[in-house]
């Protein structure tokens, strides 16, 4: 027996000491789940709310895991909740799926629910203790879990499991009433879009990143992917929004300099002999910059999200997040193809951005064919297709040798949710300043190239062919 076993069954054993009133309130033995059931029968309305969070699994009985499963199969099948003498006459009837000493158990448990119909004297502390239930229920089954995790040192996958199980059944949202809430569609603030510094490219995707929304930067090593994810933070800042920008490449002091050179357009190698000026130049700005820093392959996304946490109790809650960049973070769980690890984190970023009600920007490396490109589409994306799909918002930076001794390159609209895109846009790339900026050349806007719904149907065909 290994040591984490070994904690388990000494904790199960202690349990197993109660008396029986206590196995009853404290464990919610056989008592408490078939209360529990019977109000699934009873009560239309807890059922709804039970429906979201129950596992058959959690009923430690077979003939409560079979009614269960009756109620649950009949309201999924019929559209309604059914009543005692439909299931009646399908106990009645068909039970042949379950064993029998489970049809004669089944039997006399729905016996007993109907001569004892709303008597349930302690019904609202069972309600009450319903999700307490169900969230020991998936602790346990977390915890054997992790005895096997615990052997590979999947520590961030341990993490997850418990996490998932003393999490479930908090989120208390509904969703949104759209057919009540008329006027409520109409309000800018919903979306709180932040500025990407480029009036053209705000004017096509509503004022810039939404909250709740993923972007992504697109360009290969050396081209500018930091320094445009600089750049969105330097105008999130002049805004007063709050900016967590996380590094897993460059060192925080390399990420504060282009900051500081990016809003007092004091050049980055004449920064030393510029104090008093960036001192007043950064007092006026009023939105507020957390730089973290982690070495490469160090990080996962729940390595962000625990620090968003901590943010948050701090009272800093981020407008805009950026991960420079996700390609260098680790993965949660291992999968033999890394592109599955690769679409897996763009997922959880996303869910960051919604679960914090802020906008997340990040960067994807090119393959080979974006190197030289004159324009980089999505098909140049590294890895994982799938990021494609994810995202709200993709704009890649492509610069050819010739660019670079120009300081010039092209912004290429790749995607946009709420706008037009497969837009090109050229660019003078500032790096003394760390400032991008865009051409006010008419024929820009004009210039497109296949568009997004074209590129993501070609995608989804290779995509859906490298999976099989």
């Amino acid at each position: 027996m290994t040591f984490a076993q070994g904690v388990l069954y000494l904790s199960l054993q202690s349990e197993d000491t109660m008396d029986k009133k206590e196995e009853t309130f404290m464990r919610y033995g056989k008592t408490f789940q078939e209360k529990l059931c019977q109000l699934m029968i009873e009560d239309r309305s807890f059922c709804d709310q039970m429906e979201e969070v129950i596992d058959l699994e959690f009923f430690e009985l077979a003939y409560l895991r079979a009614m269960t499963e009756i109620v649950l199969n009949y309201r999924e099948e019929r559209g309604i909740h059914p009543k005692y003498d439909l299931l009646e006459m399908k106990i009645k009837g068909d039970l042949e799926a379950y064993d029998r000493s489970v049809q004669t158990q089944i039997r006399e448990f729905y016996a007993r629910v109907l001569a004892s119909q709303g008597e349930i004297t302690d019904a609202g502390w069972v309600k009450d203790k319903a999700i307490d239930f169900c969230r020991k229920q998936v602790l346990k089954k977390a915890m054997m879990e992790s005895v096997g995790l615990i052997k590979t040192s999947s520590f961030d996958e341990i993490q997850k499991v418990i996490q998932k199980a003393l999490t479930l059944g908090t989120d208390n949202n509904f969703g949104h009433d759209w057919m009540k809430d008329v006027e409520d569609r109409f309000v800018v603030k919903s979306r709180k879009p932040i500025t990407t510094g480029w009036p053209r490219i705000d004017d096509i995707t509503k004022g810039g990143f939404g909250c709740r929304e993923l972007g992504v930067v697109i360009a290969p090593t050396g081209a500018g992917k930091s320094m445009i994810l600089v750049h969105l933070g330097a105008e999130a800042l002049k805004l007063g929004k709050t900016v967590v920008h996380y590094t897993l490449e460059l060192a925080d002091t390399v990420v504060g300099q282009r900051y500081d050179s990016c809003i007092t357009e004091v050049p980055l190698q004449d920064l030393n002999y510029s104090k008093q000026i960036v001192i007043d130049k950064i007092k006026d700005i009023p939105g507020k910059l957390i730089i973290k820093e982690y070495p490469t392959k160090s990080a996962s996304t729940r390595t962000i999200k625990n620090h968003i946490e901590k943010l948050k109790k701090k009272g800093i809650y981020p407008d805009l997040v950026l991960v420079d960049y996700a390609d260098l973070l680790r993965p949660i769980s291992s999968s033999s193809e890394k592109r599955h690890e690769l679409e897996n984190i763009y997922e959880e970023l996303r869910a960051i951005a919604q679960e914090n009600d802020c906008s997340v920007v990040t960067a994807s490396q090119t393959n080979r064919g974006g190197l030289n490109a004159e324009v980089i589409t999505m098909e140049s994306i590294s890895e994982a297709f799938n990021k494609c799909f994810v995202a709200d918002f993709i704009f890649s930076l492509s610069r050819t040798p010739n660019d670079k001794q120009a300081n010039k390159g092209r912004i290429f609209v790749a995607k946009n949710r709420n706008g037009p895109d497969g837009i090109i846009y050229h660019a003078f790339v500032d790096w003394s300043n760390i400032k991008i900026k865009l051409l006010d050349d008419p024929d820009d806007e004009e210039t497109k190239i296949e568009s997004t719904t074209d590129t993501l149907s070609r995608l989804r065909q290779t995509y859906a062919k490298h999976k099989k």
